[in-house]
């Protein structure tokens, strides 16, 4: 695993999931996109691609030098991190795959609107975010996609590169044939 994959992950979702309370925005796209975003946190810059697959509530998460893929499912809060060239997933615990869900972390944010912004030719609202897990800025479209976000006291930032809406495969959103899904050692089993 590289060693900026997992931090990578972490400031991605934290960022939205600090957003993600009180009358603040939507933090879920309404719509199918695919964004691309260059990540600076431990380690250096490195890219890293998000696709929703909204009808089915499903995400994909991307990192360029990553060992693989995570697809998040909203829907039921799974997760299954996704290694291709190994032929085999993990799936991760249940209750960490919960607190990937941006609705995790609402309880006791703080937002305060400071502006507007245009990143990667899209138009978004700048909200500075204040909570039980940090604080930060968040640039967020009316229809839920993050464009920018910045952790407070030097915990890195991303910022979209590119916005594509609609087309979007959906077998890029599920485990592949042929590869073996495992319970991620110390994990609880699937509720069934």
């Amino acid at each position: 695993m590289t060693r900026t994959f997992l931090p990578a992950i972490a400031l991605a979702l934290a960022l939205p999931a600090m957003a993600a309370a009180q009358d603040a925005p939507r933090m879920t796209p309404s719509r199918d996109v695919a964004v691309t975003y260059r990540v600076t946190a431990d380690g250096g810059p490195q890219s890293m691609r998000w696709s929703w697959l909204t009808g089915q509530q499903l995400m994909r998460m991307d990192v360029e030098g990553g060992p693989g893929w995570l697809l998040l499912n909203m829907r039921d809060q799974s997760a299954v991190m996704v290694m291709e060239a190994q032929r085999m997933a993990m799936r991760l615990p249940r209750e960490q795959a919960a607190m990937m869900h941006p609705d995790s972390l609402r309880a006791g944010a703080r937002f305060t609107r400071v502006g507007t912004a245009t990143v990667a030719g899209v138009g978004c609202t700048t909200w500075r975010v204040d909570g039980p897990e940090g604080s930060g800025e968040a640039c967020i479209t009316e229809d839920g996609v993050l464009l920018r976000g910045r952790g407070g006291q030097g915990q890195g930032q991303l910022e979209a590169t590119e916005v594509r809406y609609g087309g979007l495969d959906a077998g890029r959103f599920r485990v592949p044939d042929g590869i073996r899904v495992m319970e991620m050692p110390g994990g609880v089993p699937p509720r069934r």
